[in-house]
């Protein structure tokens, strides 16, 4: 596989795409690039045609670039298809840990990252209930006394469950 930089005016999206992105997603595509630059490649067809990146070549160019990194594919006909498809739903069907997504968002919040430039808010920050952990103490576990104990009540973000260290079995 070899990466190339293209001209952007050379390519052409997708007319057969059926992934659609909208602006929210597309304000998160911007807001990535913008932080990060282009991390991945595209990938397209030998007459510039976006079989993966449609998304990523739509923000490149509302951004005004005129260059993107490219990777030419030799799939054609349904195996050009299947790819696209598979790009698309492969992530799609992928799901995320709620504790370590939490505790990751939080932390860019604390560092006053804009978690709007790559697709989240505060209000899905909040929706996850994840507790906050603090890091760890490099000369290992502190033990709690009885009255620290109370701190560590939590509620079950998926079931709602409340876990009560001061509830009698």
């Amino acid at each position: 596989m070899h990466t190339e930089t293209v001209s952007i005016s050379s390519l052409r999206l997708d007319p057969a795409n059926a992934r659609k992105h909208d602006e929210k997603n597309l304000a998160a595509i911007k807001g990535s690039l913008k932080a990060f630059g282009q991390q991945k490649p595209i990938v397209i067809s030998a007459d510039g045609t976006v079989i993966a990146g449609n998304g990523t070549l739509e923000a490149a160019r509302a951004l005004g670039w005129t260059d993107i990194a490219a990777v030419r594919s030799e799939l054609d006909g349904s195996d050009r298809t299947a790819f696209a498809l598979a790009d698309n739903r492969t992530a799609e069907l992928a799901t995320w840990d709620d504790t370590v997504l939490g505790e990751a968002l939080h932390s860019l919040r604390e560092l006053d990252f804009d978690l709007s430039g790559i697709g989240f808010d505060t209000s899905y920050l909040d929706s996850l209930n994840a507790p906050v952990t603090a890091k760890p103490d490099p000369d290992g576990a502190k033990e709690l006394g009885a009255d620290e104990f109370s701190d560590f009540a939590h509620q079950c973000p998926r079931c709602g469950f409340e876990f009560d260290p001061k509830a009698k079995p």
